[in-house]
C-alpha cells in the first residue's frame, strides 16, 4: 500500500495500480486499497475503472465518506453531474466538516447551472478552508453567471493579492470589469496581464475591445441636424378650387330659386 502511494505521488500511475492491486489481493476487506487504486486510475484518465473501484470501496465500507466524495468527483469528470450530487450529499452527511465535499458538490452544481447553490457551497468550502484558491475562482465564476459582478471582482482581487503574478486572474477580473462597463480598470488589468504574458492573443483582443468601448463612451455626441421646415400648402389647391366652385353653384341655385315665379318688369314705352 505504501509503495503504491509513493508511486502515485510521483505520477507513476501504472506502477501504483499494480501495487494497490497486490494490496487488495492481500486484504480485500480494506477499503483503502480500492480508494487508492481508484485515485491512481483517475490519474491515468481511466475514469470508468476509477468509478468502479470507488463503488467497491463503498460496498466494503458504506460509511467511508472519502469513497463517496471521490466517486462523486469521478462522476463530475465524466459530466455525470446528477449522479454526482447524491454522493456528495452522503459524504457531507458522514463528515460535515469536509471542505472538499462542499467544493466538489459546487463543481457539480456549476455543471447543472445551479449558480446559487454553487455559490453557497463554495462559500462553505472557503469558510472551512480559506486558503483553497480554486474555491474562490469557482465562486467568482458562479457569481458572474448570476451577474453579481462586484462580488466576483472581490474574489478575483483576493486571488490576485495572494499571487500578484497570476495573469489568468488579472484577465478574469478585467473581463468582469468590462461587464461592469468599468473600462479603465479592465484596461489596467489586461495591461498588467500582458506584462506577465506578452504573447497572449486573447488578452490582446480583450484589451482592444475595452479600449474601443472606452473611446466610444468618451466620444462627444454629434448633434443631430435641425429638421428642414416643410412649406405649408398655398391657397390655390385642388381642394380649395373645388370648394369655391361648389359655393358658386350653391349661390346660383339659391338665386334661381328666389327669382322663380316673379313677373318680369315691363317698360311703358310703346313700340
Amino acid at each position: 500500500m505504501q509503495r503504491g502511494i509513493e508511486l502515485a505521488e510521483q505520477k507513476q500511475y501504472d506502477a501504483a495500480i499494480a501495487e494497490f492491486t497486490k494490496a487488495i489481493e492481500a486484504n480485500p476487506k480494506d477499503p483503502r486499497g480500492y480508494t487508492n487504486r481508484g485515485t491512481a486510475y483517475r490519474g491515468s484518465n481511466r475514469l470508468p475503472d476509477a468509478y468502479a473501484d470507488f463503488s467497491k470501496a463503498i460496498e466494503v465500507a458504506p460509511k467511508d465518506e472519502v469513497a463517496y466524495r471521490e466517486r462523486g468527483m469521478t462522476a463530475v469528470m465524466q459530466n455525470q453531474f446528477d449522479a454526482a450530487l447524491p454522493d456528495f450529499d452522503k459524504a457531507i452527511e458522514l463528515k460535515p466538516d469536509d471542505a472538499y465535499a462542499y467544493k466538489f458538490r459546487g463543481f457539480a452544481e456549476i455543471g447543472l447551472n445551479q449558480w446559487d447553490k454553487a455559490v453557497a457551497d463554495f462559500t462553505t468550502a472557503i469558510q472551512k478552508q480559506p486558503d483553497d484558491q480554486q474555491s474562490y475562482d469557482r465562486r467568482a465564476w458562479a457569481n458572474r453567471n448570476l451577474k453579481n459582478y462586484d462580488v466576483a471582482v472581490a474574489d478575483y482581487t483576493v486571488l490576485i493579492e495572494k499571487n500578484p503574478n497570476d495573469a489568468e486572474h488579472l484577465v478574469k477580473r478585467g473581463s468582469t470589469y468590462t461587464s461592469l462597463q468599468q473600462y479603465e480598470k479592465a484596461i489596467a488589468d489586461y495591461q498588467a496581464a500582458l506584462k506577465l504574458k506578452p504573447d497572449d492573443y486573447d488578452t490582446v483582443q480583450r484589451l482592444q475591445y475595452a479600449q474601443s468601448m472606452l473611446a466610444a463612451k468618451n466620444a462627444s455626441p454629434v448633434p443631430s441636424p435641425s429638421p428642414t421646415p416643410t412649406p405649408g400648402p398655398g391657397l390655390i389647391t385642388p381642394l380649395n378650387v373645388g370648394i369655391a366652385i361648389a359655393v358658386l353653384i350653391i349661390i346660383a341655385v339659391v338665386v334661381r330659386f328666389l327669382t322663380r315665379g316673379k313677373a318680369e318688369e315691363t317698360s311703358n314705352r310703346i313700340r
